[in-house]
């Protein structure tokens, strides 16, 4: 088998499906989770799905990335604005990288509208809902084929 492709999920992600649906939508991460498994299942790639609210933590886990995952897709939710400390852990991953959002974060408030983690990733996909993380799985196959 295949490394694993990496999904990372940064502050606040583990309240989706409650927390202001009306921007983020009525799944979970757990039905995002389920979703991209089961997109996954007869290729020869598995997933590391991991959410958390601390930014040391979301470093470590790229860090860990570089010699485990063949791929990485990261949702860094609020640190997209303010992590330089993400982007430099990106920078240093050497393996493809797709940023994703729920929301265009360029439709919403205009601080929002910065990403330190675009300037590490190989593209984004934004404003599509949950449905973004099924692209973003597509989006990594097509580059680590």
């Amino acid at each position: 088998m295949s490394k694993p492709i990496y999904v990372l999920n940064g502050p606040n992600l583990n309240l989706l499906g409650v927390r202001e649906p009306e921007i983020y939508g009525h799944d979970t991460l757990s039905d995002i989770e389920t979703r991209c498994r089961t997109l996954l299942e007869g290729t020869d790639h598995g997933l590391v799905f991991r959410q958390s609210n601390h930014e040391g933590e979301l470093v470590d886990w790229i860090q860990e990335a570089r010699t485990e995952a063949c791929a990485l897709i990261i949702n860094p939710a609020a640190y997209t604005h303010t992590s330089v400390a993400l982007h430099d852990a990106l920078k240093a991953l050497g393996v493809p990288i797709i940023e994703c959002h729920l929301s265009n974060p360029h439709a919403r408030e205009s601080f929002r509208h910065h990403s330190y983690v675009s300037l590490a990733a190989n593209g984004v996909i934004a404003g599509f809902g949950a449905i973004g993380y099924e692209l973003a799985i597509r989006a990594v196959l097509s580059l680590v084929k």
